[in-house]
């Protein structure tokens, strides 16, 4: 599948840090780890210094999938409101997903100065807004929750929401955990870290067939070289739609644009992060060297060819809405890109086995909290690969 079109604002900015060879020859490993992405390197980080010997493969160039095309806002707040969360799957669920997104923030900030990667990891307020009346009592529904469980939250009322340069902002929640990164430095960074520390990395190589025998996995790859190993983890995002049920996740073309650069960067996109309720909702953030990336535009994905013949009329929309909603920004669009990404039916990940005899683990963070998925997944992969209880394995599981 290809999941993204043209070269994200991320690549161009850094082109390649560095590159991998490609498996020209039959190995045996522990463990290998299909997806060179952000969602890869964090688990093959955290195999790594539990000592496990770990093989990664990828089909392309390392992150140059998914991880490129986020335009990386880290933010505690599933695609589910808490409110409607509890709802579908319970308090605890509800309130621990959103609570452990909040922590992993945290502990990628942590992982940011354990690896002194140049990433641009920044804290940052987040701000969920909407410019229509009828969704105020939405809002404030979703801001009681929050209040009730602990988070810090305040009420933005009208002039508030205004006061940011919001046209017609009605109202808004703002958090005090938020922050940015650029995905691509940081997945770069951390997989040189891993290799420094044993890890094995083959870019270029598509794994074709997967059989179990025994207790082990064989794979094979397109060039018909063998990798034989005890597990297997799927760390590969929205191309999973290859390996598993199809009605898993419903996958959704989004785009993306970036401006030139400000001589001085507006306020608020200094210190925030903002997302707008609207459907299809829209999301902003500020980057280091003075830009401002916005994203949404989202429309169920066919196939790549469809979602890309739409670029040059959804980047003219998003620069129109931007328009329409900071009216005092002049906004000058210098890249625009395309990408895919999946919902779930609850707005959360997947997690574990979905099938119990065959080794083979899946850590997918879709959604709009992919990375911070991704950072709880660190948490539960050895309990699955070693067969033992978690909550995540039973809150993620295949078939809940």
């Amino acid at each position: 599948m290809d999941i993204r079109s043209l070269e994200p604002f991320w690549v161009l900015q850094n082109s390649f840090i560095t590159s991998y060879p490609s498996l020209t020859e039959d190995i045996t490993t522990s463990v290998v780890i299909i997806g060179a992405g952000i969602t890869g390197a964090l688990i093959a980080h955290t195999l790594i210094e539990a000592g496990y010997d770990v093989t990664l493969v990828d089909k392309r160039d390392v992150c140059h999938g998914s991880t490129a095309a986020s335009t990386a806002m880290l933010q505690y707040e599933v695609d589910v409101p808490l409110y409607t969360l509890i709802d579908k799957v319970g308090i605890t669920n509800a309130v621990t997903s959103y609570k452990q997104c909040d922590v992993a923030i945290d502990t990628l900030e942590a992982i940011v100065s354990e690896i002194n990667s140049n990433c641009d990891f920044r804290k940052k307020e987040s701000v969920l807004f909407t410019t229509e009346k009828k969704e105020v009592p939405s809002l404030r529904k979703e801001y009681e929750a929050r209040c009730n469980h602990g988070f810090e939250v305040s009420w933005l009322d009208k002039n508030a929401i205004q006061g940011l340069g919001v046209h017609n902002g009605q109202a808004g929640i703002k958090s005090t955990a938020g922050a940015v990164i650029n995905p691509y430095i940081f997945a770069q960074d951390l997989l040189l870290y891993a290799v420094k520390k044993g890890l094995k990395v083959f870019d270029k190589t598509e794994i074709k067939d997967r059989n179990q025998k025994g207790d082990n996995m064989v794979l094979t790859t397109r060039t018909g070289n063998v990798i034989k190993t005890s597990h297997v983890i799927h760390c590969t995002g929205y191309e999973s739609v290859e390996t598993l049920p199809k009605d898993t996740v419903t996958l959704i073309s989004t785009y993306a644009i970036a401006s030139e650069v400000f001589a001085d960067l507006p306020s608020p996109f200094k210190n925030m992060i903002l997302w707008d309720t609207a459907d299809p909702y829209h999301y902003y953030r500020g980057t280091e060297d003075g830009r401002i990336i916005m994203g949404g535009g989202d429309t169920p994905f066919k196939n790549a060819k469809a979602r890309d013949s739409l670029l040059a009329k959804k980047e003219k929309q998003l620069v129109k809405t931007f328009q329409k909603t900071f009216p005092a920004i002049p906004f000058i669009k210098d890249y625009s890109w395309a990408g895919t990404f999946g919902e779930t039916k609850d707005g959360l990940p997947y997690m574990g086995k979905p099938d119990p005899n065959r080794n083979e683990h899946y850590i997918l963070g879709f959604g709009g909290n992919g990375i911070t998925f991704s950072v709880m997944g660190r948490d539960v992969i050895i309990p699955s690969i070693e067969g033992r209880p978690h909550p995540f394995l039973e809150y993620y599981k295949f078939d809940r």
